[in-house]
């Protein structure tokens, strides 16, 4: 046995709910390095992430939580970030890589997850969203957008000539196109990036990959 196999030889679980996209970002590379987990539901829409309970094992009040043996870790970057050394995949290979990795991810955390979770939230979750705020998360969204799809012209992936977390971290919303309600047509760049992330052995979209899905009716 490897060392990578024997530090991931416990199995992980993994706090998620089905609708969040940075929780999928964490089960994703969970997927596609083929790492044993098991996913814990977590209730967010009656309120659980608010809960005292929830509180103490994630002062934040979010979504995803990593257990891995004895460590208990929250952001997605993190966690990204953790399993990408514990596998040894999907991790920069050198001291550039890892700025650039690093780059993205604080772009994607500020910029294009930003916008586009909550673009989504207030369009598909929320019964009669301010057109206001609708308008101009949409509008901050399609800016992130059109900065990803520019750079990935004449580009494979995003921070190396090969998928890196930087790619997981940044795709965690886009498989929602529906509920976005964007065609990746219109970014052609980033429409033949995805498909090329579908193509990764043990890829799965969120609402296939954690539980949660579909929302009981009202």
């Amino acid at each position: 046995m490897t060392s990578v196999e024997r530090s991931m030889a416990t199995d992980c679980t993994l706090y998620c709910f089905a609708q969040s996209g940075n929780a999928y970002k964490a089960a994703l590379m969970l997927a596609v390095t083929g790492t044993g987990w098991a996913p814990r539901f977590v209730d967010f829409f009656n309120g659980e992430t608010r809960s005292p309970a929830y509180r103490a094992i994630n002062v934040m009040g979010e979504v995803p939580v990593l257990e891995h043996g004895a460590r208990r870790l929250a952001q997605s970057g993190v966690i990204l970030d953790y399993l990408a050394e514990e596998t040894g995949q999907f991790g920069p290979s050198d001291g550039d890589e890892r700025r650039e990795v690093l780059r993205w991810l604080l772009y994607d955390n500020h910029k294009l997850t930003s916008y586009t979770a909550t673009y989504r939230f207030l369009r598909t979750f929320v019964t009669n969203p301010n057109p206001a705020l609708l308008e101009e998360f949409g509008k901050r969204a399609e800016v992130a957008w059109r900065v990803l799809n520019a750079h990935l012209e004449g580009r494979a992936f995003v921070a190396a000539d090969r998928p890196t977390i930087a790619d997981l971290s940044l795709c965690g919303y886009l498989f929602f196109d529906d509920e976005i309600g964007v065609d990746w047509n219109d970014y052609r760049h980033v429409h033949d990036w995805l498909t090329r992330i579908r193509a990764l052995p043990g890829w799965a979209h969120p609402y296939d990959l954690m539980p949660g899905h579909p929302l009981p009716a009202k």
